[in-house]
């Protein structure tokens, strides 16, 4: 018995990617096998990267358009065939990636007639357009066409809120973050009935390939699981009866101010992305308007906690990186 237990726990896993094809620009498609796996392993594997396929993986969208002299979403523009809400959708379905990290700006400056595709976006250099045939709008008179666009970078998707739509000529566009369009898994039996092995079928956007794709999910899934592999940390508990949060606390402000006034470092002009951050607390923290070292030391730890997604060992993370700047 022990034996066997040995054995199934030394054994060496072999993943392959078995079929692999490109159905579109936007449509990717792998299928992966990975062996030999001991009875319910598959099934555990299975679930959580299917979860951490559709839910962790980051991806860039258009999540804003600003037209012009624009009060309703079903405005129609003369000139243009389309009505503001059907040219949203044509928006929306624009598949995009990047480096980036939070939000940028990109522009659609044409004069019809013709027609507007994602071609004619102006977008910064770090964003790519995976299809630039995709149509946007059709001009049947000789009009200037504007509109200014918002890119995110994110993850999972944000439906936009009913109200307040336009505000300023601002149209807010329902944004799919996820990259990855499908997941599913298989489970067959290998060798012996004690063995399996486990089948991933991956469809993406064209953004990544469902390669990438799996190596990023995996990297996601550890990263969620390292934590347990260090001790319990005693300040951070959860109290059970009044269900509050004992959070760290930054114990390196007063070493940093004294550093800062030996080595004549300013804080205004140390930018976080200088930090090696996270993406995801890098994204957390910008959209909060956090952009240099003097914003973080300013903000509570309190105020950290809500901003949306940020959790409390992103806290603990932040602390760990800052601490590499403190020469005793």
């Amino acid at each position: 018995m022990s034996r066997e237990k040995g054995r199934g726990s030394t054994r060496r896993l072999q993943w392959k990617c078995v079929e692999s094809r490109v159905d579109s620009k936007r449509l990717y498609y792998e299928r992966f096998m990975l062996l030999p796996l001991m009875k319910g392993q598959a099934d555990t594997i299975g679930i959580a990267m299917r979860r951490a396929l559709l839910g962790e993986i980051e991806g860039t969208c258009i999540t804003r358009a600003k037209f012009d002299k624009i009060t309703h979403e079903y405005s129609t523009i003369v000139g243009i065939r389309e009505s503001v809400h059907e040219i949203g959708m044509n928006l929306k379905e624009i598949v995009l990636k990047s480096n980036l990290y939070g939000t940028c700006d990109a522009f659609i400056c044409v004069k019809g007639p013709g027609y507007v595709t994602a071609h004619n976006i102006i977008k910064p250099h770090y964003v790519e357009i995976v299809d630039n045939t995709q149509h946007i709008a059709s001009l049947t008179e000789s009009i200037d066409f504007s509109i200014r666009l918002e890119i995110e970078k994110n993850r999972g998707y944000r439906i936009k809120s009913p109200t307040n739509n336009f505000q300023d000529g601002s149209y807010p566009i329902d944004a799919v973050f996820m990259p990855v369009r499908n997941a599913n898994y298989s489970i067959h039996s290998y060798g012996n009935e004690n063995e399996e092995i486990l089948f991933l079928e991956i469809w993406t956007n064209g953004s990544l390939t469902p390669k990438e794709a799996l190596h990023e999910a995996s990297r996601q899934l550890i990263d969620l699981f390292i934590p347990f592999l260090h001790p319990e940390k005693e300040n951070v508990h959860l109290d059970d009866n009044q269900h509050k949060v004992t959070l760290p606390l930054f114990t390196f402000h007063e070493k940093l101010a004294k550093q800062r006034k030996k080595e004549n470092i300013d804080f205004h002009f140390l930018f976080i992305d200088q930090l090696e951050l996270p993406p995801r607390i890098y994204n957390c923290l910008q959209r909060s308007n956090i952009y240099t070292l003097w914003d973080l030391l300013n903000t509570t730890q309190g105020d950290l906690m809500k901003i949306q997604h940020f959790r409390i060992e992103d806290i603990k993370q932040i602390s760990d990186i800052l601490q590499m700047y403190i020469v005793d």
